[in-house]
């Protein structure tokens, strides 16, 4: 092999890395959509191919960067592993897991860019494997291919290792079958001392509508926590109206928790906490999130240049060129526009008429199972996600659809359940 051919053998694989972990936090974007998310996974495709093209020495390379330990270097190298069926490679990239959590979502991701045909066999080997973290895995796979693992599910809500035990009560609301967790003693695992386990009951049974899980989820939105945005999102869908905005206005409250309460307002859908969005426009921290939920409510773009607004003054997000400038956090809301909360209030006052509060709206329109399949398919991503989550509660034992799913796929699909 000359020095050319490794050179560009060596940036397929770093453009393969780079284009996952770019994948990785785009999917949840608010600004992405699905062709986006299709045209990504082109090009991912791409450099997984010229890979594929180099046969044994793509292999190689790829094998040499796990050294690194980065995880996403474990992306490319799973997905030539796995699909070449080689036993050999295979071990390689199992044995370098090392238990790294970071690792294991590049390896489980790999996983679910094959077609559940050729990513079968490996599942089903680590559905059995001695390894309560191989099996954890195998779960994780299932779960993401939408494929329904049987009794080695049940077997994992049962076993005593907390990641397995958690990521298995999280499948059971991914896969449509929330309504089995109240044979799993559900109250034990909802006072479960691993949140992860607490969390992932609270979710998945949450989507079946038990109102003691509900409950659980609103004690992981108390704070901004890593649960805290999933928990909101489920939880007050799964609330009667009026409650929900009474909770809504217990979170605008604390300062601590009013950007939930900001996104949460949105969630909720009801016209009568848009004059308090606006006012949060106003905020700096707060601006762009309450422009999204106005989005979310009404459907309509802040984009536009009749609601498009400039950035506020006393706005910061770090990291910035100043080295004394301890502010590290990036910008949670980078890729939302700022919002002219004058324009929006006098569009609001001219249009309110057209949205009679009461009535839960997403995108502009009541929630119904046929609006929420066509956000699906020309939603933006998170858009795409609160559709999602909204049909699996409206219908009850079927799987959540994977927003996160590759593009292709779900165009393939017509881009909806």
């Amino acid at each position: 092999m000359n020095q050319l051919t490794t050179s560009i053998i060596s940036q397929f694989v770093a453009e393969a890395a780079f284009l996952w972990v770019l994948r990785s936090r785009l999917v949840d974007a608010p600004h992405f959509s699905l062709q986006d998310l299709a045209q990504l996974d082109e090009r991912l495709e791409a450099h997984l191919d010229g890979l594929r093209v180099a046969g044994e020495a793509g292999w190689g390379i790829c094998r040499d960067a796990l050294d690194g330990q980065y995880a996403e270097t474990f992306f490319p190298a799973a997905v030539l592993a796995f699909e070449s069926g080689d036993k050999d490679r295979i071990q390689v990239v199992i044995e370098s897991l090392n238990n790294d959590p970071a690792c294991a979502k590049a390896l489980i991701s790999a996983l679910g860019w094959l077609t559940y045909e050729q990513a079968a066999p490996l599942i089903e080997k680590l559905l059995t494997d001695q390894s309560a973290y191989l099996r954890y895995i195998g779960i994780a796979a299932c779960a993401i291919h939408r494929h329904d693992p049987g009794q080695h599910l049940n077997k994992a809500a049962c076993h005593v290792y907390p990641l397995l035990i958690a990521r298995a009560l999280q499948a059971y609301g991914e896969l449509g079958r929330s309504c089995e967790l109240d044979n799993y003693n559900l109250p034990n695992l909802l006072a479960d001392s691993d949140n992860g386990i607490r969390f992932a009951a609270a979710w998945s049974a949450s989507i079946a509508g038990i109102p003691a899980a509900v409950e659980t989820l609103k004690s992981f939105a108390a704070t901004e926590a890593p649960y805290s945005v999933k928990a909101l999102n489920t939880a007050l869908r799964q609330m009667e109206q009026t409650a929900a905005i009474t909770w809504q206005k217990q979170l605008a409250d604390s300062p601590a928790t009013i950007r939930l309460a900001t996104i949460g307002a949105g969630v909720i859908g009801d016209t009568i906490l848009v004059p308090w969005l606006i006012e949060q426009m106003k905020t700096p921290q707060l601006a762009r999130i309450a422009g999204e939920a106005f989005t979310l409510i009404t459907g309509i773009d802040n984009e536009l240049d009749e609601m498009k607004g400039a950035q506020l003054e006393g706005f910061t997000a770090g990291p910035n060129d100043d080295a004394k400038d301890d502010n590290v956090a990036l910008d949670a809301d980078e890729n939302l526009p700022w919002p002219n909360a004058g324009l929006i209030a006098a569009w609001w006052d001219n249009n309110k008429g057209n949205y009679p509060s009461g009535t839960r709206y997403l995108l502009g329109k009541t929630v119904t199972v046929d609006h929420l399949r066509q956000v699906l398919k020309t939603g933006l991503q998170r858009q795409r996600s609160a559709a999602a989550l909204e049909l699996a509660i409206l219908q009850p034992g079927r799987p959540l659809f994977d927003v996160r799913a590759r593009g292709c796929r779900q165009l393939a699909a017509g881009g909806s359940a």
